[in-house]
């Protein structure tokens, strides 16, 4: 990560924009790979699979501490992801 000092609000907002412009390719991203696993899931319990998000959450929790973030904040950004994912999978899944 390339935490650079900025002179100006302009060039922080600028750094943002980037940031933000590549959370959306990320985000985009990780669809793509949900629904590719979606394709090997054969049951509405694969779908919702609780422990794998119980798992996931406890691993970006880790994260968020080791690079200084609320974990709670980033439990809840992830909570609502991985819900939006299992509603959409939920529409497509055909076992």
């Amino acid at each position: 990560m390339n935490n650079e000092k900025v002179n100006s609000l302009q060039q922080a907002r600028d750094k943002i924009d980037q940031i933000d412009v590549a959370l959306i390719e990320l985000i985009a991203s990780r669809q793509f790979y949900v629904d590719q696993a979606m394709r090997h899931k054969q049951t509405v319990e694969d779908v919702q699979s609780p422990q794998r998000v119980k798992e996931v959450i406890e691993k970006v929790r880790t994260l968020a501490l080791q690079h200084a973030v609320d974990p709670d904040m980033v439990e809840r950004l992830y909570h609502d992801m991985i819900q939006h994912f299992i509603q959409r999978e939920l529409k497509e899944f055909r076992p």
